[in-house]
C-alpha cells in the first residue's frame, strides 16, 4: 500500500521541511496554531512559512485554537474565535491552501453536547457564507469521546466544504468509549484528513507513530480503505523516525520525485 503523494508533516516538527521536500510529502503548516503569531512577529512567522512552504505541492493550514470556541458560552469571546477564524482563513487563503484545519473546542463538563452542537452549526453555517466552493473546512476531535458529537454537527450545517479531521492520538486518547476502529468507520462518509501520532494512553504526547499503544499501521490500512481520499498528516514531535517506519510498514515506494524550493525536482531513492 502505497500512501507517498497522501502524507504531509506538521510544522511543529523542527525538520519538517526538509523530510518533507526528501520524500515528495507535503506540509501542514501549524505557526499560527496560537493565535498571536497572527499579530506579534507576524513578519517573522509569515516569512518562515513561505519559505517552508517554497516549492512544495499538498498543503494544509492548521488554525489557531488556544482558548477559541465556535460555542463559546460569553458571547464576546465567541466574537474573538470568529475574528480569529476570520484572519486564519485570510492566510489559508493567502498561502494558496484550501483546507483548513479548525478544532471544535468541546469540553466534556463544561458543554450540554446538545447546546454545543446547535451552537456550534451556527457559528460554522455562518462562518462558510462568503468561503470560496473549493474551501475544505475541517473540525478536529479533541476532547470528544464519541464521534456522534461531531458528526451531528456536519449534519446540522449540511455544507460539502464542512469535513472532519480524525486525529486518532486524540481518539485513542480521550475517546476511549468509541474503538479506534469505529472512530474511522463512522467519521469515513466525511473524512477529508487525518492527524497521524501515536502515546500510551495517559498523555497527548505526540510520540513517533511508533511509540505508543495505538496500532498506527492497523488505522492507516482502515483509513485508506474507508475514506481514500483523505489527506494524513504526521503529527509526531519526533517525524524523521515516523517516516522510516513507514517505509519499513511497506507504506511507501523506494523512489519518488522531490521538489525543490526554486521549481526543480529530483528523484530520491529509499532503499528496500
Amino acid at each position: 500500500m502505497n500512501i507517498t503523494a497522501k502524507i504531509l508533516i506538521l510544522t511543529i516538527s523542527m525538520d519538517a521541511a526538509k523530510i518533507a521536500r526528501e520524500n515528495a510529502f507535503g506540509l501542514e503548516i501549524s505557526e499560527f496554531c496560537t493565535a498571536y503569531n497572527m499579530d506579534m512577529d507576524f513578519a517573522h512567522w509569515d516569512q518562515g512559512v513561505r519559505q517552508k512552504i517554497a516549492g512544495m505541492g499538498q498543503l494544509v493550514f492548521h488554525a489557531p485554537y488556544n482558548e477559541l470556541c465556535p460555542a463559546a458560552i460569553d458571547p464576546v469571546i465567541r466574537d474573538v474565535s470568529y475574528g480569529r477564524y476570520e484572519q486564519a482563513y485570510m492566510l489559508t487563503h493567502s498561502y494558496g491552501v484550501n483546507k483548513m484545519i479548525v478544532h471544535s473546542g468541546y469540553m466534556p463538563q463544561i458543554y450540554k453536547p446538545k447546546w454545543f452542537i446547535k451552537r456550534s452549526a451556527d457559528f460554522w453555517s455562518k462562518f462558510l457564507e462568503d468561503k470560496p466552493d473549493d474551501l475544505q473546512l475541517c473540525l478536529e476531535n479533541v476532547f470528544e469521546q464519541t464521534p456522534e458529537l461531531l458528526m451531528e454537527i456536519i449534519a446540522k450545517v449540511d455544507d460539502p466544504r464542512l469535513k472532519l479531521c480524525l486525529d486518532i492520538g486524540h481518539a485513542a486518547l480521550n475517546g476511549t468509549d468509541v474503538p479506534l476502529v469505529g472512530w474511522i468507520r463512522q467519521c469515513a462518509p466525511h473524512l477529508a484528513h487525518t492527524h497521524l501520532h501515536n502515546n500510551f494512553g495517559k498523555d497527548d504526547t505526540h510520540n513517533a507513530l511508533n511509540e505508543g499503544n495505538i496500532d498506527v499501521a492497523a488505522a492507516i490500512r482502515q483509513i485508506i480503505l474507508a475514506a481514500p481520499d483523505a489527506t494524513l498528516t504526521i503529527e509526531a514531535l519526533d517525524s524523521r523516525s515516523s517516516v522510516k517506519w513507514l517505509k519499513a510498514q511497506g507504506f511507501m515506494r523506494n523512489t519518488r520525485v522531490a521538489n525543490e524550493p526554486d521549481g526543480s525536482k529530483h528523484e530520491i531513492y529509499f532503499g528496500t
